[in-house]
């Protein structure tokens, strides 16, 4: 097995961001403004739109530390059916979490958090046992 599933894990965990924003801007029930996104996000009061939002965001906020944890194991030469596996357990708890967020189910939202943090922090961890 190479470590090709586990890149696209990191593409879709990429891109999902993108999708929770534009979930934001479909439910927010206004005309968007692309002359000024920000602020038209800052005004919408649709609590569906700002948990999308804020979905948005979180996923930002997740992204680098997904990534330098998956670098790092490849260099550190985990086994790649390892990492793939973490990664795949990663974006699925991801792709939940955002589906929580939005919903408005914030106990199972933490869960799926803790779940994928945890599989990020495994990634780190196997990469540091396998170099010393």
């Amino acid at each position: 097995m190479t470590y090709a599933l586990a890149y696209w894990c990191l593409l879709v965990l990429g891109v999902l961001p993108y999708v929770w924003v534009a979930t934001a801007k479909a439910v927010a029930g206004t005309r968007y403004d692309n002359r000024d996104p920000r602020q038209w996000m800052a005004r919408q009061q649709n609590p569906l739109a700002q948990r999308a939002h804020a979905a948005h965001l979180n996923g930002f906020e997740a992204f680098p530390l997904i990534a330098a944890g998956l670098l790092m194991a490849q260099l550190a030469g985990v086994p790649a059916h390892t990492a793939t596996a973490l990664m795949l357990a990663i974006t699925l708890a991801r792709i939940a979490h955002g589906l929580c967020y939005i919903a408005g189910r914030a106990g199972l939202r933490s869960l799926v958090w803790f779940v994928g943090l945890g599989c990020t922090l495994a990634l780190f961890v196997l990469a540091a046992l396998r170099v010393g």
